[in-house]
C-alpha cells in the first residue's frame, strides 16, 4: 500500500495533468480568436467553450476528492468511511472568492483591450490575454480540489487534521507554510497561481514532509533569492526565521449580509452569467452554456439561477467552529454534500 505522502503526490499530479490538459483546450480554441473581436467571441461560442472546458476541469478534480481522501485514512490505519457523499458539481462554476467562473473568465478579453490601447500590437496582447486566461483556469481549478478535499476531510470523522504539502517550485508565501498542520475545518491559504495540496491527517502528527527551512536548503543561491529577494535569502541563510522574513497573507473576497462579513458565491455558471445572457440572446436557453464532460453534454443543474447567495465551504468552517455536525448540516444546506 502507498504511503499517504506518496498518494499526496499522486493527488498533486493528477490536479496538475487535469489543468494542463484544459488549458491545452483553451489554448486550441484562443489561437483561434483576434484581438479585434475578442469581447465578442469570449460573450459566444468560444467564450462559452473555454468556460465549459474549466468548468469540466473542476468538476473532474472535486469529483476525486472523495477518494483520495479515503484513501489517504485507509493508508495510515483509520476509518474510511463517510457521513456524507461530496457532490462534485458545487465546486463546478465557480471562480476563486466565491464569484462566477465564467465572469472571470471574461477579464483577459478587458486586459487585451488595454493592452491594444496602451500601444502593444495585437499578437502580443492575444499573448498577455492568454496568459492572463491561463491563470485564471489554472487557480480555479486548483481551488475547486482544495475546497472538495476540505469538505470530504468534514464528512470523514476520522480525519482530524491536514498539513499543507508544498511542491517545488513555490513562492515565498507557500514555503514558509509547508509542513504546517492545521485543524480539518481550517482554511487553506492560497494565491493566484498556488497549487499547494492537502495531506489529510488522521493524526496530528506526521513528520515526513519537507519543513519550510528544508525546502529552502533544496533551492540553490540563485533561486533563493529570486524567491525571497537578494536580503530575504541572506537573512535567511544567516540564521534568521522564515515565517519573520515572510509574512503569508491570504486575501479572500468578502460580502456583508445582515450585518456581517461573510465569503459567499451565487453559482458559477446561470442564466443571469455573461455567457447565458448572450446565448439567452440568441434564442438558444436550452443550451446555455452548455458543453460537454466525458462525451456528454452538462446537466441543466449548471443553469439554474442563485436567488440567494450560498455560502463558500470555508465561510462554513469557520462559523461551524470547529463543530463536526454543524459543519455537515451547513454544507448539506449548502448543496456541497448529500
Amino acid at each position: 500500500m502507498e504511503t499517504p505522502p506518496e498518494l499526496a503526490r499522486g493527488r498533486y499530479d493528477l490536479v496538475s495533468a487535469t489543468i494542463r490538459a484544459i488549458l491545452e483546450q483553451i489554448q486550441a480554441v484562443w489561437h483561434t480568436l483576434s484581438a479585434e473581436s475578442i469581447e465578442e467571441a469570449l460573450q459566444g461560442e468560444a467564450g462559452a467553450a473555454i468556460a465549459a472546458a474549466a468548468l469540466s476541469g473542476q468538476f473532474s478534480v472535486a469529483d476525486a476528492a472523495s477518494a483520495y481522501i479515503a484513501a489517504q485514512m485507509a493508508a495510515q490505519g483509520a476509518s474510511a468511511l463517510s457521513d456524507a457523499a461530496v457532490i462534485a458539481s458545487a465546486f463546478a462554476g465557480i471562480a476563486p472568492g466565491g464569484g462566477r467562473l465564467e465572469s472571470l473568465l471574461y477579464l483577459p478579453a478587458i486586459g487585451v483591450r488595454r493592452r491594444v490601447a496602451a500601444g502593444l500590437p495585437p499578437e502580443e496582447a492575444m499573448i498577455g490575454g492568454l496568459v492572463d486566461m491561463s491563470m485564471y483556469t489554472a487557480t480555479a481549478i486548483a481551488d475547486a480540489a482544495r475546497s472538495a478535499d476540505q469538505v470530504a476531510m468534514a464528512t470523514t470523522r476520522s480525519c482530524v487534521a491536514y498539513v499543507r504539502v508544498v511542491q517545488l517550485p513555490a513562492c515565498s508565501r507557500c514555503i514558509v507554510l509547508a509542513g504546517q498542520i492545521y485543524p480539518h475545518s481550517e482554511g487553506f491559504l492560497r494565491h493566484p497561481r498556488c497549487d499547494c495540496q492537502t495531506l489529510p491527517l488522521a493524526e496530528k502528527d506526521w513528520p515526513d514532509v519537507p519543513t519550510p527551512e528544508e525546502l529552502f536548503a533544496q533551492l540553490d543561491k540563485e533561486q533563493q533569492q529570486r524567491v525571497f529577494t537578494v536580503d530575504g535569502a541572506r537573512a535567511i541563510r544567516a540564521g534568521a526565521d522564515i515565517g519573520q522574513v515572510v509574512n503569508a497573507r491570504r486575501g479572500m473576497d468578502t460580502v456583508h449580509i445582515y450585518g456581517r462579513r461573510l465569503q459567499v458565491t451565487h453559482e458559477g455558471a446561470t442564466r443571469r452569467s455573461v455567457y447565458g445572457r448572450s446565448r439567452s440572446r440568441a434564442g438558444d436557453e436550452m443550451r446555455q452554456f452548455a458543453g460537454s464532460r466525458f462525451g456528454q453534454a452538462t446537466s441543466r443543474r449548471y443553469y439554474r439561477s442563485a436567488r440567494s447567495p450560498r455560502l463558500m465551504p470555508e465561510e462554513i468552517f469557520r462559523l461551524a467552529d470547529g463543530n463536526r455536525d454543524d459543519e455537515l448540516r451547513l454544507l448539506r444546506r449548502n448543496g456541497y454534500i448529500t
